[in-house]
Parts: C-alpha cells; sequence; structure tokens
C-alpha cells in the first residue's frame, strides 16, 4: 500500500509526535511520504516533501485548490513510485489554510481515497477559524462550507480520537464503516531507574505551549497560593505570532506580581524534557478544551501524577478503561461579589454574541442560559471561563491579601497526596489501553478497511447539526 500523510507544518508536538507514531506503525509493506508545508525540524522517520502551499494561511504562497490537488498528487506518486492508494490527512478542517479543504474535495470527486483525520474542530471553541472559512470558502454560505470541509462517499473515511466526536460525526452521517474511533498511542515513559523523583524542591510542570486554551492565568493562580509547595514552570512559548502578544502580557503580569513561575524551561541550555519530568513531582493541567487529553495520561507512564482541570467530556473514555482522576477538579470558583454580578453579566453577553456572530448565528434566550448555568453556581464563578483581564482583576486580589485565598475552592492545588500504588495502577491500565502496539492494529485495520472501500458518488455531511 502507499500511503500519503498531510498535514501542514512537522514542528515537535502535537500531530507531528502522532505522525512519528504512524511511522513507527505502519506494516513493513507499507510505503509512505509525508507532505508537509515546511521541512521537518529535525531528522523524522519518514520521507517528507514539501508542498509551501500546505502551511498556515498567512504564510502560504497563492495557490488555487486546482493546484494544489494537483501537487499532492505528483508529490506524492514521485516519493512513492506510484500515485497514492490512501491519502491520509490530519485536520484539514480546523481553518488553518484555506486552498486544502477544496483541494480534497477535489481528490474526493476523482474517486482518490481519503481519510480525514479530525483532531481538533473549527466548530468547537475556535470562532476566528470558522468565520474565515465561512466567508473566504463559501461566501458566508454555511451549506456550502459544509460541502466543502464534510464530503461523504463511500471512499472518504473519518477518524476521530474520542467517544465525544465520534457521536458528534455519527450523529451528522458519516456511515459506520466510514467513520473510526483511533485514540492516540500513549508512548511517553521515563526508564525505571529515572521514575523516582530527584531530591530538591518540588517541581510541578506544566507541559505545554502556552497556547491561550492552556488558560495559562489559572496555572498563575496556583503558583501564587501554592507556591509554599515548590517550584512552578511550564515548558514552552506559543510559535504563533496570534498567541504572542497575550503570551508576553501573561509574563509580565506575573513578574510585576511577584508570581514566581518559570517559563520556558525547556528552552534553557542542557534542559531537555526528560530531565524536566525527573525533577518534577508531578504534571500540571489546566487547560479549558483539548482534543484528545495527552496531558491526561503520559504522567502516569513518567511515574509522575497529573494534577489540575478536569474535562469530564474529554476523560469519559479514560475513566472507562479504570483510570483514577478522581482528585482533578471541574471547576476553580471565586467569588461572584470579586467581580461585579453587572460587569461579568455584560461581558457574557458581549463575549456570546461575538461568539455566535462569528458562526453565523444570533444569540437567544437558551444559548444565554447555557452560559449562564455553566459560568456561575451559588454566587461563585468558574474562573477557567473568565477572560484574561478578569483573571488578572482575581490574581491581584489574591497577591495583596493572601487570606482571600478563603475564597476560592478548591483552595490548593495538591488537594491529596496521590500514592504510587495509583500510579501504578494507572501506568498498567495505559501500557494496556493506549500501545503503540494497540495502535499499529487499529491503524492497520483502518487502512485496509479504506483501501478495500469502492468509490462512490459525493454527497456531504450536516454541517449544521455539527455546528
Amino acid at each position: 500500500m502507499r500511503v500519503a500523510i498531510i498535514h501542514y507544518h512537522l514542528q515537535p508536538g502535537g500531530v507531528t509526535r502522532i505522525i512519528e507514531h504512524t511511522a513507527a506503525a505502519l506494516p513493513p509493506s507499507t510505503r509512505a511520504v509525508v507532505l508537509s508545508g515546511q521541512p521537518p525540524a529535525g531528522e523524522f522517520p519518514l520521507a517528507c516533501a514539501v508542498i509551501p502551499a500546505l502551511q498556515y494561511e498567512a504564510r502560504r504562497p497563492a495557490s488555487s485548490p486546482e493546484e494544489l490537488a494537483a501537487e499532492i498528487l505528483a508529490a506524492s506518486s514521485r516519493a512513492l513510485g506510484g500515485e497514492p492508494d490512501l491519502i491520509h490527512v490530519h485536520n484539514h478542517s480546523l481553518g488553518k489554510n484555506m486552498v486544502l479543504p477544496p483541494a480534497l474535495r477535489i481528490l474526493a470527486g476523482q474517486g482518490r481515497r481519503l481519510l480525514l483525520h479530525i483532531h481538533d474542530f473549527a466548530e468547537d471553541g475556535r470562532p476566528a477559524n470558522y468565520h474565515l472559512m465561512l466567508n473566504r470558502m463559501a461566501g458566508a454560505d454555511r451549506e456550502e462550507l459544509a460541502r466543502i470541509l464534510y464530503p461523504r462517499g463511500e471512499h472518504i473515511h473519518y477518524a476521530v480520537l474520542n467517544g465525544r466526536d465520534h457521536g458528534f460525526m455519527r450523529d451528522i452521517g458519516v456511515p459506520g464503516r466510514c467513520l473510526h474511533l483511533l485514540p492516540n498511542p500513549v508512548c511517553f515513559a521515563l526508564p525505571p531507574e529515572d521514575r523516582k523523583p530527584l531530591s530538591g524542591i518540588p517541581l510541578f510542570l506544566y507541559p505545554t505551549r502556552a497556547i491561550r486554551r492552556k488558560n495559562l492565568g489559572e496555572f498563575l493562580l496556583w503558583a501564587l497560593i501554592d507556591r509554599q509547595q515548590g517550584r512552578f514552570a511550564t515548558t514552552l512559548g506559543p510559535e504563533n505570532p496570534r498567541e504572542r502578544p497575550r503570551y508576553v502580557q501573561w509574563k509580565r503580569f506575573a513578574r510585576e506580581c511577584g508570581i514566581g513561575v518559570e517559563f520556558e524551561l525547556a528552552l534553557r541550555p542542557g534542559n531537555r524534557f526528560e530531565d524536566l519530568v525527573r525533577q518534577a513531582r508531578a504534571m500540571v493541567t489546566t487547560s479549558v478544551a483539548e482534543g484528545f487529553g495527552l496531558a491526561f495520561l503520559e504522567p502516569w507512564l513518567a511515574n509522575r501524577p497529573v494534577l489540575g482541570r478536569d474535562l469530564p467530556e474529554i476523560t469519559r473514555d479514560f475513566l472507562e478503561q479504570g483510570v483514577e482522576i478522581s482528585h482533578l477538579y471541574h471547576r476553580l470558583d471565586v467569588p461572584l461579589s470579586w467581580l461585579g454580578r453587572g460587569r461579568l453579566l455584560d461581558r457574557i453577553e458581549a463575549g456570546l454574541s461575538q461568539w455566535l456572530s462569528a458562526y453565523g448565528r444570533e444569540p437567544d434566550r437558551e444559548s444565554r442560559q447555557r452560559v449562564m448555568a455553566a459560568w456561575l453556581r451559588d454566587g461563585q464563578v468558574d474562573f477557567g471561563r473568565l477572560d484574561e483581564e478578569m483573571q488578572r482583576q482575581v490574581l491581584t486580589r489574591l497577591a495583596r491579601d493572601p487570606g482571600a485565598r478563603a475564597g476560592i475552592a478548591p483552595q490548593t492545588l495538591v488537594t491529596e497526596r496521590i500514592g504510587q500504588d495509583r500510579i501504578e495502577a494507572n501506568r498498567r491500565i495505559l501500557e494496556r489501553e493506549y500501545s503503540l502496539e494497540g495502535y499499529r492494529r487499529r491503524l492497520e485495520r483502518m487502512y485496509q478497511s479504506i483501501a478495500a472501500s469502492g468509490v462512490s458518488a459525493l454527497d456531504h455531511l450536516d454541517g449544521e447539526a455539527l455546528l
């Protein structure tokens, strides 16, 4: 089988890591090439071909969908010694590139077998991305956007990472034979001799690029009020230029407020990620949105607990496998009185209107009630729902008045000591359920199913129902 794998870039982490896992899981009889907008940052386990038109929208050179479709076929055929039997595309519908989705629709219309591997949805918390696609690709017509983004045919298959997304895609019309649940493998582990934490001041490590959805303000809150527990650090900063201003503002605020977070620890000379994990007492996540949720799983394989915010719709799959994470919190409540009810309601109304407008919709009574129920409870508001300005207002109060921490719940990140028994039990589950060998079996079955599928006329999924 000849397989072409497509992604916008091959920078370390995220989807690139999954492509590396795919390389390790491919059957020996499969030839594969990665088509990317830019070359990998270092050595890569698969052959790579650069197509500049695959880069993110702000960087890509001008290209039409027809030109990109032809270039995908030409580049993959050169690398594979013939046309690909399967084109495996990561995150095509996320709004990162305006010519890739229509180019894939062209390829689908030619009868090319596609695997559209969705890690994240523009419809799920990325209104700016959706708005850009709606206007540039579809002339503000949501039906036309669904036709471009979500083709349906016997030769078009979809893969998703979790049960939630599998249910979404099933409900909008993906036939069962064309829909695959492909959870990411969880492969990070330390050698047994490195699993014991190093002595010294405990390190609470947030392994993140600190983009907005990672909720950096909440991590700063724990560093401020839990500072007696040890050091708090992040590993990386965001690469996306649009994310940098908020990140720089958070770094400046932390310095001015006396919050001792160590930023971008992994970029300091001599600091390998594995060594930082060895120093860590625990790994932390305060993210408010995830595609798969590696942050909830990888620490256990390194003999470290994970602390922080739970995301039940993502972690539900892990709980069903028996992973024990009941110590994570679902909300971080702060008194509504610290912010002012009227001011907060104005922010909710303005944010909701802006959010829905980007998706081509208007707020109604039901949508307002849903937001209110999610944000507010018994005179408290979830800190993770607040924008940066209001989060800084809360942090400033806590910095000036240490006694104010009595008003938040939970009052500490370390709500209980996680024993070695729980770490070992979770690690065994992950080794059984999320191994690279299991990923290889699922990937091989999926590729064989797609290669054997017939070719049919195209229609499209119900994008409005997905939205």
